[in-house]
């Protein structure tokens, strides 16, 4: 018998799992899922702007296309609607148509003070008739 050198063995080739293979789809509606119908969401944007003359606009968007842009809207309309939608949002909304109403009132009142000096100036005129040349 011949002696053989023990030879190192080499370690075991470790199993290379092969990527699995995707689960084909199967036709139909998947088990345990609803037949009631899902809700179709629909966004829309509503921007209400408004100056400090108190003068509001109104721009509608849905997704990236505009609907409506720079559409006039009343103080009131906007006034109505902010209390229909929450009051803390009427509340600062209806300071502000507030304060714009004081600023529309009190440039009222300058225009008619401005309006009767200018009467007065006219018919101050008309007292004195027409210039005479001697």
């Amino acid at each position: 018998m011949s002696t053989a050198e023990p030879t190192p063995e080499a370690p075991a080739p470790t199993p290379v799992e092969a990527p699995a293979e995707p689960e084909k789809r199967r036709r139909g509606r998947p088990k345990g899922t609803s037949t009631a119908r899902t809700t179709r969401m629909v966004e829309l944007t509503l921007t209400v702007s408004g100056t400090v003359d108190g003068e509001w606009q109104a721009d509608l968007k849905q997704g990236t296309s505009w609907l409506t842009r720079g559409l006039p809207v009343s103080a009131a309309a906007v006034s109505r609607a902010a209390q229909e939608l929450s009051a803390e949002l009427s509340g600062p909304i209806d300071a502000l148509i507030g304060a714009a109403r004081e600023q529309r009132a009190a440039r009222v009142a300058a225009l008619e003070t401005e309006l009767e000096q200018a009467r007065k100036a006219l018919a101050e005129m008309d007292d004195e008739g027409p210039i005479r040349e001697p």
